[in-house]
């Protein structure tokens, strides 16, 4: 049991950090380093990378290992697509049905990134971003569209990997973005809200093509 509970949670997290594009397609997933990483035996990180590869998140060389899987202009171009539909449409159901309880998590969210983005701490505002979107889709109260969400394994656009202005200038753009997303939900405008979410999935689009 102990065996599933860590091949899960080392799932998990090296699911995390692909999404969240904290490691750049091609690096190589080496079992013993995520193992001291995570705490867990080797066996449990294989499992976990297993169960990565059957879900297209990793490749094995032709020399055996992990790597990150690539991602190609109609990959960027059609997870473009895919969240549009999926957030959009969520966005339509939560619009005139959000709790207090809802905007409460996504206002924690927000300033939780803002924090991270402020003390450096990239790599956790790369996680709060995953956490807003996947928020969004919790709250149109369709457990359906969640399911199918998660298990599209949606990356972010951005390879955020450095700490040039041009990449915090991004971070700063994409807690703009999410903010006037908040108070949009807040009023009610689902315009506005529509509006500026495909504006933020088309920049995240140019941004990663033109990686």
């Amino acid at each position: 049991m102990k065996t599933d509970s860590n091949s899960i949670k080392s799932y998990n997290e090296i699911r995390k950090v692909i999404l969240s594009t904290q490691i750049i397609a091609g690096t190589r997933l080496k079992e013993d380093e995520w193992a001291k990483k995570i705490g867990v035996s080797r066996m449990a990180v294989r499992e976990a990378l297993n169960r990565l590869l059957g879900e297209g998140l990793v490749t094995v060389g032709e020399k055996g290992g992990y790597f990150v899987a690539a991602v190609t202009v109609e990959n960027v171009i059609q997870i473009r697509e895919l969240r549009e539909i999926l957030e959009i449409g969520a966005m339509r159901l939560l619009i005139n049905n959000i709790t207090a309880e809802n905007l409460i998590e996504l206002q924690q969210i927000c300033d939780d990134y803002t924090m991270m983005v402020k003390q450096g701490y990239f790599g956790g505002a790369c996680e709060a971003d995953i956490k807003f979107h996947e928020t969004l889709i919790k709250s149109s109260q369709n457990p359906k569209l969640l399911n199918i969400y998660l298990a599209s394994h949606i990356p972010l656009f951005h390879q955020k990997l450095g700490k040039s202005q041009t990449e915090l200038n991004d971070y700063e753009q994409t807690d703009a973005e999410h903010r006037v997303l908040l108070d949009a939900i807040k009023n009610k405008n689902l315009k506005l809200s529509e509006e500026t979410l495909l504006a933020h999935f088309k920049r995240g689009e140019l941004l990663m093509l033109s990686l």
